[in-house]
């Protein structure tokens, strides 16, 4: 089974239901059960993105109610909860209800009041993803508030080479098989305007050294992708691989296009807050480039794993 509980956190705003499209497609593929949450805000705002804020239990709950009779199938077990006792961390409240409830799965709008960068990389994302170790598929809204109906029919993967990070694959597994979806293993290779740190002074002092590490870095990318293939299409996955040079952020955005993806899928480590993938500002550049949705999946090393 893909998944087995959902949990989708709404705040009463059209934008925080961009989310529900991507739930509803889960959930029926999953035949997974959800878990419509709203948190009660303490000295909460009369208006929410300039729209109408729940602050109210019973307004709340028919509104959940509301939501779950009409967006998703018959078939799907949908409950609703309002965290009736008023709360100043909304993250921190909504981090405990994925423990509290079980969950494999949250899904969300990456919206929020202290805007798009605090709201998704900042204190929920990273609890949810740290202290609970459950994946976050995060949706970024239309700027129409039109949601079409979703699927997931193509994936794309960035890898770096860390082995931490390879523990993004068995949830793409899952994923891929139960969507019957094609995988894209992604590994981007860096050029000379886009080099960082101490590859930038060497490109400097010595360039036909570093042209030279380069192309040794393309070519060893491309067989450890090819590995990896090859134990997805064990599992009756169809995976290609592809090494495209530039900067990760952008590279990956514009693959996601070129690729038509449904869906990017990056291991996040999540203790460390916004040092998630790679260079650490990954994740918030591909979302705020990109509008597919990002399933951010927590991978940890073996020692805090251990502990």
């Amino acid at each position: 089974m893909m998944f087995e509980h959902i949990l989708i956190p709404l705040d009463g705003s059209r934008l925080a239901e961009a989310a529900l499209p991507v739930a509803s497609f889960f959930a029926t593929r999953s035949k997974a059960r959800v878990t419509l949450v709203h948190v009660i805000e303490e000295d909460a705002p009369d208006t929410i993105h300039g729209e109408h804020h729940l602050r109210d239990v019973e307004e709340a709950e028919a509104y959940l109610k509301k939501i779950s009779t009409e967006v998703f199938a018959a078939a799907t077990h949908v409950d609703y909860h309002v965290h009736s006792d008023r709360v100043r961390d909304v993250a921190a409240s909504i981090t405990e209800h994925v423990g509290d409830f079980e969950t494999d799965l949250v899904v969300m709008c990456s919206h929020g009041s202290g805007g798009l960068h605090d709201f998704l990389f900042g204190s929920i994302a990273q609890k949810v993803v740290a202290s609970c170790r459950t994946p976050l598929l995060v949706v970024r809204p239309s700027a129409d508030c039109n949601f079409a109906a979703f699927t997931c029919r193509r994936m794309i993967v960035p890898l770096d080479g860390n082995p931490e990070h390879e523990r993004v694959l068995p949830v793409v597994a899952r994923v891929a098989k139960a969507c019957e979806a094609e995988v894209q293993l992604l590994a981007v290779v860096p050029t000379f305007s886009t080099l960082s740190g101490s590859w930038t002074v060497t490109s400097r002092s010595l360039p036909s050294t570093t042209s030279k590490l380069l192309e040794i870095s393309e070519e060893e990318a491309a067989e450890y992708l090819q590995k990896l293939e090859s134990g997805l299409e064990a599992d009756g996955i169809a995976v290609s691989v592809n090494v495209l040079r530039g900067e990760a952020a952008g590279i990956i955005s514009e693959q996601a296009r070129q690729f038509n993806a449904d869906l990017i899928t990056l291991a996040t480590h999540g203790k460390t807050g916004t040092d998630a993938f790679w260079s650490g500002s990954l994740t918030p550049k591909v979302s705020r480039h990109c509008a597919t949705p990002i399933l951010l999946v927590p991978v940890h090393s073996r020692e805090s794993l251990e502990s």
